[in-house]
């Protein structure tokens, strides 16, 4: 059984519903800050598809603890990287249900999870740097995961993206939480030419090997197949400026394709009725 619960800030019930595919459907209510959605799931660590808000969509995430809470995001700094629809108006729908075998074993963006965010990790991927907390929100990392490849521009969004802060010593990790197997990699670089950089190359850290990447200012996916490795984890650094006037280099996307190494168990089913088909008369 799955749980989505709303509260206000001082614990208030807002709404709450359980079922095997939970959700909440609410037609005349709006957010008010502090409000923080939770969802409770039978079982955890595990995979599961999750919505919280409609602009976000529903995304197949690892989750690492069994209650995860979510603050809905209202302040004007942190929805910079945000569309404006998410968390506005008066009807939502939030969704939650447990992923099956077949969804752990398809080939996937590994790397994708727009509902990252800093602090206290429960979803993942997540993604982090080694660039200070007073980072621009515009220019953080869990921007870099969140399935958004528009890169001919800079800022807010839908032009969000990693930057490094003009550090030569940058590092980006995405840590997937669980083991994972993965033979593509993709890279969508920034490239509001002129006032932008590009990396010509950099090297990609495994759990036990690692990977020199060649890049160029191509706008682009710029992919690279690789043998399949398992991996929780990734790091780029080594992050090689090309040679120009520019000091903004920047990540619009980065993508890792594979599948989970171990199953997740079989999901409940509902009950199922088998239907005959009666051929039409011609």
């Amino acid at each position: 059984m799955l749980t989505l619960t709303l509260r206000h800030d001082d614990g208030e019930l807002v709404a709450r519903h359980s079922a095997q595919d939970t959700f909440l459907a609410l037609k005349s209510y709006e957010y008010v800050t502090g409000d923080v959605i939770e969802l409770e799931v039978d079982e955890a660590p595990g995979l599961y598809w999750i919505q919280f808000d409609e602009a976000l969509g529903e995304r197949l995430v690892y989750l690492s603890e069994p209650i995860v809470r979510y603050e809905v995001i209202l302040d004007a700094t942190e929805r910079r990287p945000y569309s404006p629809k998410i968390f506005s108006g008066v009807r939502h729908y939030l969704s939650a249900r447990r992923a099956s075998r077949a969804d752990a074993l398809t080939r996937r963006n590994l790397a994708l999870n727009p509902y990252d965010r800093r602090g206290e990790v429960t979803i993942y991927p997540h993604a982090s740097s080694n660039l200070g907390p007073a980072q621009d929100t515009a220019f953080r990392e869990r921007n870099a995961i969140d399935g958004i490849i528009a890169n001919d521009n800079h800022g807010s969004f839908p032009f969000q993206s990693w930057g490094t802060d003009r550090r030569e010593d940058a590092r980006f990790t995405l840590d997937f939480g669980r083991p994972v197997l993965i033979d593509e990699l993709a890279f969508v670089l920034r490239g509001d030419y002129p006032h932008d950089s590009h990396w010509t190359a950099l090297t990609v850290d495994f759990d036990d090997c690692s990977l020199d990447v060649p890049l160029t200012a191509e706008l682009g996916r710029q992919r690279f197949t690789i043998n399949e490795i398992t991996t929780t984890s990734l790091t780029l650094s080594g992050l090689v400026k090309n040679d120009d006037d520019s000091p903004f280099p920047a990540l619009t996307q980065i993508e890792a394709y594979g599948h989970d190494v171990a199953q997740p168990a079989a999901r409940p089913d509902a009950p199922v009725r088998h239907l005959d088909l009666h051929r039409l008369a011609r």
